[in-house]
């Protein structure tokens, strides 16, 4: 059922709701020791890789309440899990709790497909981080529960910046830190034609979008007369971003200015690059041995917070991840309690141990006081996020954002390539994907 048909059907359809709703308070009512369902979990590789000691420790949590009730941890790749997650809501074996990328959780809360939550329900709701809430807000309900946040700054290697500029951090205005790529890229020039003092891939839409809003542009806005979206790259504000981005682009990447920026910490590792802009997490891959890092790197990659033009720092996309509990789920009272203990206060401690910025303003505080995590969480508050529309997942699928900056490198100008742009961001922003 369609979220908008919810809408439309009114008082009815409500009461379906409530009645499908009912079920579910049926077993809640139950003794949890009597209870024998199976509570099927969907996380992200993540969660296997990074903190598996949290999984179990919820699941022994889970097990000391409901006993006799089995919680089967599924682990997904980001790379095929939409697919599967959509097949599987489709047919009969499906998750009761999914996690979901924040610019994915539009598209199942519009289809119907996972169910509101109560706020309340959930430790530190009422801090919980801004633009993680918004990604699970439509129509001022909550259909998902924040997870984790995380913000791209500056990863650099501080090898290569005190040999060739003489610096022992990065600068912390753009022209700085220019006039030190500057003074690596002529060192790299004598001796590796293909290694980039700063490595910013051309089809990078997430650092170019950074660009845009430090220029006060938008991909979109959204007309409160009209009741919809309208596209806005080819604002002023926004080409000036663009422009920005790409100048940045031809000059500094001396590697394939085509790529996105999927391989940039493998190339950091590969020190063909001293300065990237990445996830913080990011910096912890380039070092990583096991997952194609460099370990000779361990301790000479830094972060900082991003440089962006007119002396201000850049505004970082705020990425992260939600979890959400199926609306199909026949045990939705356990998927919301299995949730609960997952992103109480003492689990997102456990997180925020890791250096992985918790779901909540309180338990974020003092990660900006830490070195190793104050570039990141101090990049949260300002940070942007994508246009929480329709039809952006269709927008992301159609990689119209990739296209235009590719078409920019290509040879069109910044003028034509964003109006183009915006002509297909119109026709698919205010439609469901």
């Amino acid at each position: 059922m369609k979220r908008k048909l919810i809408a439309a059907i009114g008082v009815a359809g409500m009461m379906f709701s409530v009645a499908a709703c009912g079920s579910d308070d049926s077993g809640s009512a139950r003794d949890p020791k009597d209870r024998k369902d199976t509570v099927t979990v969907w996380l992200m590789v993540d969660a296997q890789s990074t903190w598996p000691e949290l999984v179990k420790d919820v699941n022994a949590q889970f097990k000391e309440k409901y006993p006799n009730v089995k919680v089967n941890v599924q682990y997904q790749q980001w790379a095929d899990k939409a697919k599967k997650l959509d097949t599987a809501l489709g047919g009969d074996k499906f998750p009761d709790v999914v996690e979901l990328g924040n610019t994915e959780t539009m598209q199942y809360i519009l289809n119907g497909a996972v169910a509101e939550v109560d706020p309340k329900k959930y430790d530190n709701s009422d801090t919980w981080i801004q633009g993680l809430k918004d990604t699970c807000t439509f129509e001022g309900k909550q259909y998902c529960v924040p997870y984790y946040a995380g913000a791209r700054v500056a990863i650099y290697n501080t090898d290569m910046l005190k040999k060739s500029a003489g610096l022992d951090t990065l600068p912390e205005t753009e022209d700085e830190m220019l006039a030190a790529m500057d003074k690596i890229a002529t060192a790299n020039s004598k001796k590796d034609k293909r290694s980039s003092s700063l490595y910013l891939p051309g089809r990078y839409w997430y650092a170019a979008m950074s660009y845009v809003a430090a220029y006060d542009g938008a991909i979109a806005t959204y007309d409160e007369g009209a009741k919809e979206w309208k596209a806005s790259l080819s604002t002023p504000e926004a080409q000036k971003g663009i422009q920005h981005f790409i100048d940045l682009v031809k000059k500094y990447n001396k590697a394939d200015q085509t790529k996105d920026e999927q391989d940039h910490a493998n190339v950091m590792a590969n020190e063909k690059a001293a300065l990237i802009y990445g996830n913080g997490w990011e910096s912890g891959s380039v070092i990583d041995g096991k997952n194609n890092g460099n370990p000779k790197l361990e301790g000479k990659i830094l972060t900082a917070g991003m440089p962006g033009p007119n002396g201000k720092a850049l505004p970082s996309f705020i990425g992260g991840s939600d979890l959400a509990i199926t609306e199909k789920s026949k045990v939705q009272d356990l998927a919301e309690d299995w949730v609960s203990m997952f992103t109480s206060e003492k689990s997102m401690e456990v997180l925020a141990g890791k250096n992985i910025l918790p779901n909540n303003e309180k338990q974020l505080e003092p990660l900006k006081a830490k070195p190793e995590t104050a570039p990141i969480a101090n990049a949260v508050p300002d940070a942007w996020f994508t246009p929480i529309a329709p039809g952006w997942t269709s927008i992301e699928k159609e990689e119209v954002l990739e296209n235009l900056l590719l078409s920019i490198l290509k040879g069109d100008s910044v003028a034509d390539a964003t109006k183009e742009a915006d002509a297909k961001i119109n026709e698919l922003i205010n439609e469901e994907s």
